[in-house]
């Protein structure tokens, strides 16, 4: 198959680039991709895309996200994880509820700056590449939505929790400002991504594309063949004229296009439709 959509897991302390290396080398493909970088220390689901796919990925619905991760109290790492643990503060056990109302605080719109370890890219090189030689480095707040946070398990020292974020959202940081609320240090010990929107795993098997597309189905009065030889399409040519990024359905490919002030253009056109 040349074409092909799945969900891969990545395992910990391997980076999502090498981990795609090994799947290009065991499926035999050349062209592939992923989405959503996993932070070399993270385990869990990786989108995987081969062929005239991994052109897709800014179109499918990957939020929210789905983490479970456990926050190692009083301990102390510059990596938010258990890659340099520097100091391990003595800690008191904490009631069950105070750990469940800090979690629960942490709900909604939450405003920070991202940790200098983690995978967003500074002038092309990830910012955890640029930390580990030591290099300045300055990130830009972000903002991002907690929709659901709940604790799984509380060993102490160790908070198991997870949480259903936006996209662009960093655990490291949400448990470090976990930790900071219960006025103590905290690091990851374990982080999982469990799901992107409705990506999770089912032992690789190949997906449908249409299914997780956020573009809407349009319609048109031209042929396939019309398409597929990238004939101009009119808005008159179209069931919705509405400004916005749409796909158009055939027997065994399909086609992405945009409207805009009543103007037609392709995105993407003549992606075949493989998935069995």
């Amino acid at each position: 198959m040349k074409n092909r959509l799945f969900v891969a897991y990545k395992p910990p302390f391997i980076s999502s680039n090498a981990f795609l290396s090994k799947i290009k080398k065991r499926y035999g493909v050349k062209k592939a991709g992923f989405s959503g970088t996993l932070d070399p220390f993270a385990k869990g689901i990786l989108i995987i895309a081969f062929g005239s796919y991994t052109k897709l990925f800014r179109f499918f619905k990957k939020s929210p996200k789905v983490y479970r991760a456990t926050l190692w109290l009083g301990a102390k790492s510059e990596t938010l994880d258990i890659e340099n643990v520097s100091f391990i503060k003595k800690t008191l056990p904490f009631d069950k509820q105070k750990i469940k109302d800090t979690l629960l605080s942490f709900k909604g719109e939450n405003r920070y700056t991202p940790p200098k370890f983690c995978a967003k890219k500074i002038d092309g090189k990830r910012a955890y590449e640029l930390a580990r030689d030591n290099k300045e480095i300055n990130l830009k707040e972000v903002n991002s939505f907690i929709y659901e946070i709940k604790l799984i398990n509380y060993s102490h020292p160790f908070v198991t929790f997870e949480a259903t974020v936006s996209e662009g959202t960093y655990i490291r940081s949400l448990a470090n400002m976990i930790a900071k609320k219960l006025k103590t240090y905290g690091t990851l010990s374990s982080l999982e991504r469990l799901r992107e929107g409705e990506f999770i795993y089912e032992d690789e098997k190949p997906l449908n594309p249409i299914r997780y597309l956020k573009t809407k189905e349009n319609f048109t009065t031209l042929s396939k063949e019309n398409i597929i030889n990238g004939k101009k399409i009119f808005i008159k040519d179209l069931t919705y004229k509405e400004d916005g990024i749409y796909h158009l359905i055939f027997d065994e490919f399909f086609t992405i296009i945009e409207v805009k002030e009543g103007r037609v253009k392709y995105i993407l056109n003549h992606i075949p439709l493989e998935y069995e």
